[in-house]
């Protein structure tokens, strides 16, 4: 049966910090933003920081990976990973979650990305991809779509034109969904020619948050800016944080309102865990609005944390709401 989640992706570590919105002017960060750098940059701003950070896995296609697998899904990662500790944390961690690992490796440091948290939980992300960077279109084949529903493509991948075109056409041989985050408003300006030409070529289902939406769209009301992502593909998402999402389908457009009391402490992954509720509802079966009313739960859990694992309580807590949405 297909009703596997493949998520293909940069294989970094997260490294959380929390620290002020002067830090992020300091440092030279676009709040809100992801911006690649190299490995002396990125220990530059660390030394800098004020508190202790904290390191796990991380990278946006991994942890809807490892969202999917913890809610009971069949769940695949495809990435490269380096050599050392990092590397090893990085393979365990996924093993542990769940998901089945199908890790490249080099001889290079594996990719880290400093996310920093200001006081308004918002997260901005300075990267080196590392190991993550060298990845060849070649060392991806038809075996990683093996009994895929939904090949879930992270937008930072179209920092590696060549390799997303690879995965992007082997994801339409194979059958699946494709799924196509675009990550952020700083992927969407560097590489919108590319994310044209992905969604002529073909994506079922296009997820965006509210930066990503207004810089793809150019339309500021997120009705007009939904409907306009819902002509390029199937199924479009808005997903509004705290105001929830849209999800559009056809001539249709449903409100999904957001989890719990709205309060976050952190952002981190927070996009990412509402796609693991939302592709795992449709490689199941759910409705577009069940699979949103998932995906709100996850991604309200996740922001009652720092950084993008939702603990076990969490995960309890998701699976009772599933009763209710089945």
């Amino acid at each position: 049966m297909k009703n596997c989640v493949v998520g293909f992706g940069s294989a970094l570590m997260d490294i959380l910090v929390s620290e002020s919105d002067e830090f992020l002017h300091l440092s030279g960060i676009r709040k809100g933003g992801m911006s690649l750098t190299d490995e002396p940059e990125l220990q530059r701003v660390l030394a800098k920081a004020t508190r202790t950070p904290i390191i796990v896995p991380g990278g946006s296609a991994c942890n809807t990976t490892i969202g999917v697998a913890r809610l009971g899904g069949r769940a695949r990662f495809v990435g490269k990973r380096g050599s050392g500790e990092m590397g090893n944390l990085f393979e365990t961690g996924l093993i542990s979650d769940g998901v089945d690992p199908r890790l490249r490796r080099s001889p290079s440091k594996t990719g880290r990305v400093v996310s920093v948290i200001t006081p308004d939980a918002q997260r901005s992300m300075l990267t080196f991809l590392g190991a993550a960077a060298e990845i060849e279109p070649d060392e991806i084949d038809a075996a990683c779509f093996q009994d895929a529903a939904i090949a879930h493509i992270e937008g930072y991948l179209c920092h590696q034109p060549d390799l997303i075109r690879h995965i992007h056409q082997l994801a339409l041989q194979s059958g699946a969904m494709v799924s196509l985050d675009l990550a952020s408003y700083t992927v969407i300006e560097a590489h919108r020619p590319l994310i044209d030409e992905l969604l002529e070529k073909g994506v079922d289902i296009l997820i965006a948050n509210e930066d990503e939406a207004e810089s793809f769209t150019g339309a500021k009301d997120e009705t007009e800016a939904v409907r306009i992502m819902s002509r390029l593909a199937p199924i479009a998402v808005y997903k509004m944080g705290k105001r929830g999402s849209l999800i559009a389908s056809g001539n249709d457009i449903v409100k999904i309102d957001a989890r719990g009391n709205g309060d976050a402490l952190d952002t981190t992954g927070a996009g990412d865990l509402w796609a693991s509720g939302f592709l795992y509802g449709l490689a199941n079966g759910y409705s577009a609005q069940q699979a949103g009313k998932l995906a709100s739960w996850c991604g309200y859990e996740v922001c009652q944390v720092v950084g993008a694992k939702i603990p076990e309580h969490g995960w309890v807590r998701i699976r009772k709401s599933m009763k209710d949405i089945e």
